[in-house]
């Protein structure tokens, strides 16, 4: 299967300043990526196909305000990871404790969306570059020499960004449950 990547930055530019042509090139170029993004965080099929098409709607209507052609994968994390995050609270009664929880499916299930909420929390903090070479190895599962091309990195570049990466993610994580 190729792997896809992620419109070029002359797309991006020209969807910014208006071009309708642009925005819905732009938009469904983008489309197989916010899926993935969308299945890895949320808890449902149906709620990550409803965050997926959110998160399109919103890259078609503020495609302008975006300030760096660079940071679309990241600003679309964001998004996509708000609308899941946003999906869970709906859906997870706010007296949930971890003690109330057993081992029926459907309690896994919560346990499983609160984690991933965790993880996309964590992974939220990060700095920018560490944050976008995590997404494009971890979440877009891309080679380490794809990211670091798409980036303009060296490869231990890349492998030094990455491991900072996991490292922070791996201390929110565990400085949470302390």
């Amino acid at each position: 299967m190729a792997e896809t990547t992620w419109p070029g930055e002359r797309l991006i530019a020209a969807a910014r300043r208006g071009d309708v042509e642009s925005i819905t090139a732009l938009v469904s170029g983008s489309h197989p990526h916010v899926r993935r993004f969308a299945r890895t965080l949320c808890a449902s099929p149906e709620d990550a196909e409803d965050a997926a098409q959110e998160a399109l709607i919103i890259l078609y209507r503020k495609i302008g305000t975006l300030r760096a052609s660079s940071a679309l994968a990241s600003w679309m994390f964001r998004i996509v990871r708000n609308e899941c995050l946003r999906r869970l609270r709906r859906d997870v009664p706010a007296d949930l404790s971890t003690a109330d929880i057993l081992t029926d499916s459907a309690e896994d299930e919560a346990l499983q969306r609160l984690e991933a909420g965790r993880i996309a929390a964590a992974i939220a903090t990060l700095p920018a570059d560490q944050r976008q070479v995590l997404i494009m190895r971890d979440v877009q599962g891309y080679s380490g020499r794809m990211v670091a091309d798409a980036l303009g990195l060296s490869l231990p570049a890349m492998k030094s960004r990455l491991h900072r990466a996991r490292a922070a993610v791996h201390r929110t994580l565990h400085s949470a449950e302390q």
